[in-house]
């Protein structure tokens, strides 16, 4: 799904616009994630784990994104760069078809300026303009104090824990805990 373009005014005043992002973003949004997931331990992957990771595979994978009716992939933009990304996808088996999950993340300057509470306000609105959704869920890794602070400030509540779930640089382990939101 490919979402509308929509400008909004940073908490600093500068304007941000959020968009899909197209095979063109390719280059950057790789460049985006290495250098997030540098910036903090709590995303999926290591920068290191990208190093084989090609543009077309990228350029692959946003194709896929804007063209999946089930999922939909929002790029913030300021001064002309990438700040942050989200995405949402939704389950589609008849018994799981009410969830729907949700990823994020941001670069560290970008952080505190309202990126992050407006790409859920976007994302729950996707949610709701969806026939039968009425949850929404994520993961987040144990010690991701901001993260965990934004989710519940946006609705989330912790509804379990995965323990020793992610191994971190230094060989310890630490728990995936996993929110809800209904809508």
């Amino acid at each position: 799904m490919v979402f509308k373009e929509t400008e909004f005014k940073l908490i600093d005043g500068r304007t941000a616009m959020l968009l899909s992002p197209h095979e063109d973003d390719a280059e950057e949004m790789l460049q985006f994630i290495i250098k997030a997931s540098g910036e903090t331990d709590f995303l999926m992957k290591f920068p290191e784990e990208y190093a084989d990771f090609t543009l077309e595979q990228e350029k692959d994978f946003l194709n896929g994104a804007n063209q999946n009716e089930n999922a939909m992939m929002i790029a913030c933009v300021v001064d002309g760069r990438i700040a942050g990304n989200c995405q949402i996808s939704f389950r589609s088996g008849k018994k799981d078809c009410h969830r729907a999950s949700v990823a994020i993340a941001l670069l560290q300057e970008f952080w505190s300026l309202g990126i992050g509470t407006r790409m859920f306000e976007e994302m729950f609105r996707i949610a709701r303009e969806r026939n039968g959704v009425r949850q929404i869920e994520l993961e987040f890794v144990e010690g991701n104090s901001r993260a965990r602070h934004l989710y519940e400030k946006m609705g989330f509540r912790i509804t379990g824990v995965k323990p020793d779930a992610i191994r971190m640089k230094d060989g310890t382990f630490v728990n995936e805990y996993m929110m809800l939101k209904l809508l």
